[in-house]
């Protein structure tokens, strides 16, 4: 075999390599996939049931309910259009997590309509900001003092 066929079949094997491992990693990613879905996507039908997937909107005020023997919490995700979904899960809720405020859920839609969670996120506020930032800002922003004779 010449030299330049060496090359050509090192080159071959090395793209089908490339090729294999590509698709053994898009093979394991697809399987970890949770697409993210409004409240109006599961009422329209558009979520399929039994699969993981992750549920957005806010926690509609009024709706959060504790169990008082089990960790069970049951509340509703609203997009504020008239679209709602009823979340349970036996999960602990983050400190974050407030009626009117974001969550993001993950977990199965069944065939009751209720989107059963293993797992809660709260979005924080993205406004913000500590004390000291605070005050360091008003001293920053704060108006100009009036320049009067004499100063500079």
């Amino acid at each position: 075999m010449k030299a330049r066929q060496k090359r050509m079949v090192f080159v071959a094997l090395g793209l089908v390599a490339v090729m294999g491992a590509s698709f053994l990693i898009s093979k394991a990613m697809k399987g970890n996939l949770a697409y993210l879905y409004a409240p109006e996507a599961v009422l329209a039908g558009d979520v399929p049931q039994g699969k993981l997937i992750r549920l957005g909107g806010l926690v509609k005020e009024g709706s959060l309910k504790r169990s008082d023997s089990a960790l069970e919490a049951r509340f509703i995700v609203t997009d504020n259009r008239g679209h709602e979904v009823t979340v349970v899960t036996h999960k602990i809720l983050p400190d974050l997590f407030k009626e009117g405020k974001s969550s993001v859920s993950r977990g199965q839609l069944k065939a009751d309509g209720i989107f059963y969670a293993e797992e809660v996120l709260a979005k924080h506020d993205a406004n913000y900001m500590p004390e000291e930032v605070k005050d360091v800002l008003k001293k920053e922003h704060s108006p100009a003092q009036p320049v009067t004779e004499g100063t500079k």
